[in-house]
């Protein structure tokens, strides 16, 4: 992250947003504009709800190259030439502020939003770059981690697949993140079992599998499938329900815990039983179940 003490704070006219974001990025800050209310701006139609595959360094198939402003984090860049470009004059005409991927920049950004927060910290986690907000504090740490927005009141964790808002460089010597830090996120999963209803063998009889073995493998694929999702989970979840009732969904071998299984491994990363159940229903409806 950058060290410069001479780049101002980023609020702003947009001659003064793009000479604070050139400057960050300049330093090694990947850097994208944000509009009123804090927020990115939002993608553009095809883009929308990421329908191009999103951004390059989301590490996705078919990952979408749009010039504009789109994805959120994963817009931010170093690339003068990107700040610069003509379909991003518009974002810098209308932007208000200069945000930035802490993750990207390799660090941590711990969100105090008010002086109960700011307390907590000081009495719990180690020193660090001090960087003031409107209501709080950030405290920026050496290190990344996955994002989490309310580990406890007042407090939210932005690193990787997040941004911050560029508020000037703080104050005092970054410290590596620390574990104290990092448990904050870590959570029991709460898993809920599921009311689903899993189709019979049609007249009866014996499973044509004949083995459980091949259902059982079936099940741990599906199951490795939702677990490796980096992203889109929602989709990897519907394609593997839709691949494990494709095969076995006709017979009488699938039971309720097999699917409790498949909806626990949504639910671990980060599915509502919700959506899992929509995405069971769906895939139901797509077989004529």
């Amino acid at each position: 992250m950058t060290q410069a003490t001479d780049i101002p704070r980023a609020s702003g006219p947009r001659p003064l947003l793009l000479s604070t974001a050139l400057g960050l990025a300049a330093s090694g800050l990947p850097v994208l504009p944000l509009s009123r209310g804090k927020r990115p701006f939002g993608n553009c139609t095809a883009c929308r709800d990421n329908a191009c595959g999103g951004r390059p360094n989301m590490k996705t198939a078919g990952a979408c190259f749009c010039p504009l402003v789109c994805h959120a984090w994963a817009a931010a860049t170093t690339e003068t030439a990107v700040l610069n470009s003509q379909p991003w004059q518009a974002a810098w005409e209308r932007a208000a502020h200069v945000a930035y991927h802490p993750g990207g920049a390799g660090v941590t950004v711990v969100d105090l939003d008010d002086a109960d927060a700011i307390a907590w910290a000081r009495a719990t986690l180690p020193p660090t770059r001090t960087v003031a907000t409107t209501r709080g504090e950030h405290w920026i740490y050496r290190g990344t981690m996955p994002s989490s927005n309310g580990v406890r009141d007042g407090v939210d964790i932005k690193s990787t697949m997040s941004y911050a808002r560029w508020l000037g460089p703080g104050a005092g010597i970054m410290a590596d993140l620390p574990d104290a830090v990092r448990a904050l996120t870590v959570k029991e999963p709460t898993i809920v079992r599921p009311a689903v209803t899993v189709p019979a063998l049609a007249g009866g009889g014996e499973c044509p599998h004949r083995t459980p073995v091949f259902l059982e493998r079936g099940i741990a694929m599906a199951e490795g499938r939702i677990t490796e999702a980096r992203s889109a989970v929602h989709n990897t979840a519907y394609r593997a329900f839709l691949a494990v009732l494709s095969v076995h969904g006709w017979c009488g071998c699938l039971t309720d815990t097999h699917v409790q299984r498949l909806f626990a491994a949504a639910q671990a990363k980060g599915e509502s039983v919700r959506h899992c159940t929509e995405a069971w229903s769906n895939a139901r409806t797509r077989l004529g179940m």
